[in-house]
């Protein structure tokens, strides 16, 4: 949708801050589906221009980013030269058409590209004249919002002066801001919410049109998003369901994404009492495109509060059931078959075992167990 739009609005250029791909190396159907769509870029005489970021960066260099570039769909504009001093001087990569001057800096898992800002030689970026575009892969402390708060950020500072866009990755927010001299700071949002709370956030995946220095945020709305929340406290799981299907019977959603989220402490009964399949079914009924739950923050009274001040996993997963045995109506033997389950489905995969083998040695373990 994103490349679709920007071809049917004739682009100079498309920029890509990081993340393309999940991974250095990707599965094969997101690199066709990738590897088709630029393509299309490409056909249409739009250069594409990229950075590394913190998924498909590799120290060792193999990257799919590579192979897309030496086939020449699109130009990795994070290039420069080690000083004699150990400082980093960036290359400008130049577009023909608009002449407009690109560079930029990778991303990298933790934020530890922020070590290569520390050695940048910035005085050459920032006497550069015309039109330039630096791309970025990180979280600005000044622009992190509140819900990130523990993600390693670094300062606006860092990065060189004086350009006239930086275009922003790796922070799943919308946003633009101008901090100094730096202006244009744009984050464009993921181009689909990547979790359950982006869902909730921001509905939609987005991109940036940028044209004659208006920045315009672009939604892509593949599927409507109907997000509820629900507060449990000091209700019953019936009462909970009925508040649900209650509040869904309100929005349309049809085709549409929809989360619940339910938290509080219910007054009587379990989380599990609460009957999901029926909310679900009714939901799909309706013609829904696809549900999420969140019981994250939904307790009970029932449940006692236990204490555990073992040393290990398996002695604090035998205290636990020990404990709330008597809550569950558990006998011993229970107690006992439950634990060997854990252990049977904590199995890994051996190295180099095929998928089909390990399934059946996991099912035989359990067929033995399960009598």
């Amino acid at each position: 949708m994103a490349i679709e739009t920007c071809l049917q609005e004739k682009v100079d250029f498309v920029l890509i801050s990081g993340d393309l791909f999940n991974t250095a190396v990707p599965g094969i159907e997101s690199l066709q589906m990738a590897v088709k769509q630029i393509k299309r870029l490409k056909d249409a005489g739009i250069p594409v221009y990229y950075i590394a970021g913190s998924h498909d960066f590799s120290p060792s260099g193999k990257t799919m980013l590579d192979v897309i570039e030496h086939a020449g769909l699109a130009t990795n504009v994070a290039r420069g030269e080690e000083l004699r001093d150990n400082r980093i001087k960036l290359h400008f990569t130049v577009d023909e058409k608009t002449g407009a001057k690109i560079t930029g800096m990778i991303g990298k898992k933790g934020g530890l590209e922020t070590s290569y800002y520390y050695q940048l030689a910035k005085e050459h970026l920032e006497a550069e004249e015309g039109y330039k575009i630096f791309l970025f892969h990180s979280a600005l402390a000044e622009l992190k919002p509140k819900e990130l708060e523990q993600m390693d950020a670094m300062a606006v500072s860092m990065m060189p002066a004086g350009f006239d866009y930086y275009a922003g990755g790796h922070v799943h927010v919308v946003d633009r801001a101008d901090v100094g001299a730096h202006k244009n700071i744009v984050y464009p949002g993921p181009i689909f919410p990547n979790n359950f709370s982006e869902i909730e956030k921001l509905r939609h995946g987005s991109f940036v049109m940028v044209e004659d220095k208006e920045i315009r945020h672009v939604p892509l709305i593949v599927n409507p998003a109907v997000c509820i929340t629900i507060d449990a406290n000091n209700k019953t799981p019936a009462e909970v369901e009925a508040i649900i299907q209650r509040e869904l019977l309100q929005h349309n959603v049809t085709d549409a994404i929809v989360t619940i989220r339910v938290g509080g402490c219910l007054k009587q009964g379990k989380p599990g009492d609460i009957r999901w399949n029926d909310i679900i079914q009714s939901l799909y009924s309706r013609h829904v495109y696809f549900v999420m739950k969140n019981t994250n923050a939904l307790t009970t009274k029932e449940l006692e509060a236990i204490q555990v001040e073992e040393a290990n996993v398996e002695k604090v997963e035998e205290t636990l059931l020990q404990q709330h045995s008597g809550q569950f109506k558990l006998t011993g033997n229970d107690v006992e078959l439950t634990q060997k389950l854990m252990h049977s489905l904590s199995t890994e995969k051996h190295e180099g075992e095929r998928i089909a083998d390990f399934e059946n040695r996991l099912i035989s373990e359990l067929d033995k167990i399960l009598n």
